[in-house]
């Protein structure tokens, strides 16, 4: 199926930009892998090294890189955990913005680890809100 057809629900509520990111890469990965989970996966890895989910949708970084351990472990790797598109490696500032953005309680006591869950938790929830 071609990326556009494809596309989740929170890209469709995302820029053009992150849109095309996703569509370029899930069609590329369905030439290679063919159709299903992997190319999914290859297209979130991809989005995730310029835009970081932010409620129900995906908004541009300030800067390119992986967004968590899953994404820098490259191709062939043990698996790790990921943010679900939270940038985990993001300084603890932008993460408190990206916090307060979303009216987060408490995020003002809260460590680096505390906001990643905070911000995933609270992306989940729009997301769903979203679809609704």
């Amino acid at each position: 199926m071609p990326g556009r057809e494809a596309l989740p629900s929170t890209l469709k509520r995302s820029s053009k930009k992150a849109q095309d990111t996703w569509v370029k890469t899930h069609d590329s990965a369905v030439e290679t892998y063919g159709e299903g989970r992997r190319a999914h996966q290859t297209a979130y890895a991809s989005l995730k090294h310029s835009f970081e989910k932010v409620g129900d949708h995906w908004e541009e970084k300030g800067r390119k890189g992986p967004s968590d351990k899953q994404a820098a472990r490259g191709a062939g790797r043990k698996p790790a955990k990921t943010a679900g598109g939270v940038d985990a490696s993001a300084s603890k500032q932008h993460l408190y913005d990206v916090a307060k953005k979303l009216d987060i309680k408490g995020r003002s006591s809260m460590n680096k680890n505390e906001l990643v869950k905070a911000i995933q938790k609270a992306n989940d929830r729009e997301t769903a809100k979203a679809r609704r």
